[in-house]
């Protein structure tokens, strides 16, 4: 079998800028593959935009609110870079600062508190793949809203090298979602006010 020949954090960006690659694909770099966002219900054509995630995901600007007294904001559906090889886009990101503070750079590890992927025919790959690419940065939270079974899966206290978490554990409609927000504090956020 032919190997695969693998891109950089720093090809990929080449490539956006020379337009080989269009702002906005639903595309992102994964160990080193362009690999396509799949954001569909399950069942539905992987090329569309489920009515329930798209949902989830807008819900996800109602956490601004809470974590900006902490000095930090909710990203939505954009890039965080883990290079050499690793330019996710999850659907949101609790970062360090403002808006303005990555006009220049996207997040990196040193800047995120915590990773929210929404996942339905998604999840899977959330749950593996990119539940080790988050572990191996040490992103000390990593959150995916499941869509499947109506639930919040919480992963918090990444063994980096091993591409785990070490605290494993899932939330229902009535409970609540411990978020980080740094310096070792959290909001706690309804889990119904992540679920569509």
């Amino acid at each position: 079998m032919p190997s695969l020949a693998r891109l950089d954090v720093d090809q990929y960006h080449s490539m956006l800028e020379a337009g080989i690659l269009g702002e906005g694909d639903p595309i992102e770099l994964l160990d080193g593959l362009l690999v396509h966002k799949d954001r569909s219900a399950r069942g539905e054509n992987p090329m569309t935009i489920g009515k329930r995630h798209r949902a989830a995901v807008d819900l996800l600007a109602g956490l601004d609110a809470l974590v900006k007294p902490h000095g930090c904001y909710v990203m939505k559906q954009g890039p965080v870079t883990f290079p050499p090889s690793h330019e996710p886009e999850p659907d949101g990101l609790v970062v360090r600062g403002q808006t303005r503070d990555y006009l220049e750079r996207h997040p990196g590890p040193a800047d995120v508190f915590c990773v929210i992927e929404v996942a339905d025919s998604s999840l899977d790959h959330d749950r593996t793949n990119k539940l080790q690419i988050y572990a191996a940065a040490a992103i000390p939270q990593y959150v995916i809203v499941n869509l499947v079974d109506l639930q919040v899966e919480v992963f918090e206290s990444p063994v980096p090298a091993e591409g785990k978490y070490s605290q494993v554990r899932a939330l229902q409609a009535g409970a609540a979602l411990p978020l980080h927000v740094g310096g070792g504090k959290r909001v706690d956020v309804p889990v119904r006010d992540l679920l569509p």
